[in-house]
């Protein structure tokens, strides 16, 4: 499974065929693309990252995936910078022979990605104030669901 950081649009179409190409074998291919929610009068989200750090954990996280679902191939896209409503955050694709383990992988994906990638998120409303968002437990507990990282 691959990762990648980019401030700018992503192409699902060829993100999609970049995954996987000519080949028969797979079954099933789940796509979850997260967009920018203009919600309460949100003008823009910036996220923020330390490339390094950030990319390797996405990395790590991406390879807990396929040592849990070993016939499952994907693919992680996640955007940084100023982003508006409507715009595409994050895109996670995974392909495997069945259905199951690709909707499996792509979920715990994007359950890691919210609670262990490190990014900042920052709000801008249209009264100009800003705010930092703070982490969810709904989401903790959902990542939390699919216990420690698998051995490797």
């Amino acid at each position: 499974m691959g990762a990648r950081l980019q401030s700018g649009p992503f192409d699902i179409a060829a993100e999609h065929a970049g995954l996987i190409g000519a080949r028969t074998d797979l079954g099933a291919v789940v796509s979850f693309t997260g967009l920018v929610r203009a919600d309460d009068g949100l003008v823009a989200l910036t996220l923020e990252h330390y490339p390094a750090m950030t990319l390797a954990q996405m990395q790590a996280i991406a390879a807990d995936a396929a040592a849990r679902w070993p016939g499952v191939v994907g693919s992680i896209v996640h955007r940084h910078g100023r982003l508006l409503p409507g715009d595409a955050i994050v895109l996670v694709i995974t392909a495997s022979p069945h259905r199951g383990d690709a909707f499996a992988a792509a979920t715990f994906l994007m359950d890691w990605l919210k609670t262990k990638a490190p990014f900042w998120k920052r709000e801008e409303w249209a009264d100009g104030t800003t705010r930092w968002v703070a982490a969810k437990p709904a989401d903790d507990a959902a990542a939390d669901g699919w216990g420690q990282a698998a051995p490797r």
